[in-house]
């Protein structure tokens, strides 16, 4: 890595530092984690006393990797995707193409705020539910290691996905349904929210070919019993295949995201930002 190129990536990693720590000053931010863990915690209360049909599992305790695996893939996603498409309309992404290795300082903050913004989310989650609910703790410090790398890595294979999207999508009036849309169709069918047995066969199998039904089964492994992995896909929790999935779609990004993002750049001009914010004026009308 040459001068100019770390002197840009430790700018970018002082810029998504100092918008996380202003985002935890952030009245609706706040409210926004307030508002995603009340309800996730509701309704693991609610169901508190239910058991997974066929199994002895509470609920609470096959719920909660599944929910954690969502809140992955939702923020990889969604979070740049946003932020990408927002900031390429308001003239931040022009003007960090301005400076030497601008954009690659503008990806550094980037993945280190979304990064960050896991760890509020999961803290608001899982605390309180270590409390109220029995059995959903991890197991031991194995089980703490299992959801660090499973979170890393999902965050790995998904980031560039969100920044792929968020380069691509108009405005950012079309990041729902570029990435919130697909995202929760892949939620839907990689086990997170249904049990995999649910499912037909052909489903099962697209699944796995996607990160998302990995980071599950490795918070899955993390959170639930030895026993409770016969009820995955193969009888195990197939740890290997857990890691190497996530990490062929992280090489594949990192190959494939900064070449969308720089033609993204190469696009990002004074008029094409005034069509854009045009082109999203005629949307909200």
């Amino acid at each position: 890595m040459t001068g100019h190129r770390a002197h840009a990536v430790r700018v970018g990693v002082a810029r998504g530092w100092t918008e996380f720590r202003l985002g935890l000053k952030n009245p609706q931010d706040l409210g926004f984690y307030l508002f995603v863990a009340a309800g996730v915690l509701l309704y693991l209360f609610w169901n508190r006393d239910d058991e997974v049909a066929g199994t002895s599992l509470p609920v609470p305790s096959a719920a909660l990797p599944g929910i954690l695996a969502m809140l992955v893939a939702f923020g990889a996603v969604t979070g740049p995707a946003y932020a990408l498409a927002v900031e390429r309309e308001d003239g931040t992404l022009l003007r960090a193409r301005a400076v030497p290795h601008g954009v690659t300082g503008y990806v550094a903050g980037q993945v280190l705020l979304q990064t960050m913004q896991v760890f509020p989310m999961f803290a608001v989650i899982l605390g309180p539910s270590l409390l109220l609910f029995d059995g959903v703790a991890p197991r031991g410090a194995a089980g703490w290691l299992t959801v660090l790398w499973a979170t890393a890595l999902g965050l790995a294979a998904m980031m560039p996905v969100g920044i792929v999207i968020g380069s691509l999508a108009s405005g950012p009036q079309r990041v729902g349904t570029w990435g919130l849309l697909p995202v929760l169709a892949l939620a839907g069918v990689s086990g997170v929210l249904l049990p995999m047995d649910a499912l037909w066969g052909w489903v099962r199998a697209v699944a796995q070919l996607f990160p998302v039904y990995w980071v599950g089964l490795g918070m899955r492994s993390a959170f639930l019993p030895d026993a409770a992995a016969v009820l995955e896909i193969g009888g195990s929790w197939r740890t290997w295949q857990a890691v190497c999935v996530p990490v062929a779609w992280a090489v594949a990004g990192m190959v494939v995201a900064p070449v969308v993002l720089r033609r993204a750049a190469r696009r990002a001009c004074g008029s094409r930002m005034a069509a854009d914010r045009e082109s999203a004026a005629r949307s909200v009308r």
